[in-house]
């Protein structure tokens, strides 16, 4: 798998230049037109984590790598990425528009934790398509960025990140309201948040020489200072879902994307992802996604 992305990398690859602001400011914004990186001798982008955030209005025909996940798109689509995850988009019609911006977490300092919106965090697949009405209204927003951005107000940076959040929110509120009511403690959603980040902070796997430290339970809950027990009640309060199930569906969803995006064999993918046998990554990965790894592997490159 490519290394992450850095927002230096980003500027020198599409552009060999550095902006004059990178690096004297605590945080960095930007948005460009699409139309400026698509074209017929486009390159798709490697699979890769950036270290940036990035927010995409695009119209056209493409197809989206999300983690283990990929859709394919054909109209408007608004469309969030992190950090944490890695991504890559294909176009599929030499028709493609839309804008982009994107931002380091740092340029949210003093404003609120960016990194906390449903939107930002791994899981799922944050992308929205577009009805006309939704398009041409997001299509303002990135219209009003272009034109902030390049003018001499002094605080545009303020009224740049109203704008983020202006987009953050309207996509959240296109999610229709799913899962059940339910009344929780402070001390289990703590305790669940942490348990979250702890897990996410092991991946992705970006070299065979990378091993998750932490698979079991009670290793979790170690690192928490809580009794195992007491981690499954918060998990399953928060999640409706189990330490072990938790922790299998992530492991499983890495193994899918380092199987997809990754030539590594079959054991050095187990060994990183913590089995010390190859056979019980083998029965691992069936039980999760009904096929053997290499079963999985072999479709993916039909």
């Amino acid at each position: 798998m490519n290394k992450p992305q850095t927002i230096t990398d980003f500027y020198k690859e599409k552009f060999n230049w550095m902006p004059d602001n990178l690096k004297k400011e605590i945080g960095h914004f930007n948005v460009f037109p699409l139309c400026d990186f698509v074209g017929p001798n486009a390159k798709t982008a490697p699979y890769s984590r950036k270290d940036f955030y990035k927010i995409s209005l695009i119209s056209g025909h493409m197809r989206y790598y999300y983690a283990d996940k990929s859709v394919e798109i054909d109209g408007p689509a608004l469309v969030f990425t992190n950090p944490l995850i890695p991504y890559t988009w294909e176009p599929l019609s030499v028709s493609q528009s839309g804008y982009f911006c994107i931002f380091t977490e740092a340029f949210f300092d003093h404003y609120g934790q960016i990194r906390e919106y449903p939107l930002f965090k791994p899981g799922g697949m944050p992308i929205f398509l577009l009805s006309p009405e939704q398009a041409e209204a997001t299509n303002v927003v990135f219209k009003k960025m272009r034109d902030e951005i390049a003018s001499d107000y002094t605080y545009k940076y303020d009224v740049l990140r109203n704008l983020v959040f202006e987009l953050v929110h309207n996509a959240l509120k296109m999610q229709p309201a799913t899962g059940n009511q339910y009344t929780t403690s402070n001390a289990a959603i703590r305790v669940s948040s942490v348990f979250a980040e702890l897990l996410e902070r092991q991946f992705p796997i970006e070299s065979p020489r990378q091993r998750v430290q932490l698979r079991a339970p009670a290793e979790f809950a170690g690192q928490l200072s809580v009794h195992v027990n007491h981690l499954n009640r918060s998990l399953k309060e928060i999640t409706g879902k189990t330490t072990s199930q938790l922790i299998a569906e992530r492991v499983a969803q890495e193994a899918r994307t380092l199987l997809r995006h990754t030539d590594w064999n079959i054991s050095e993918i187990g060994w990183c992802l913590g089995f010390e046998e190859l056979p019980h990554f083998i029965n691992f990965f069936r039980k999760n996604a009904s096929l053997t790894p290499n079963s999985f592997r072999k479709i993916q490159d039909v």
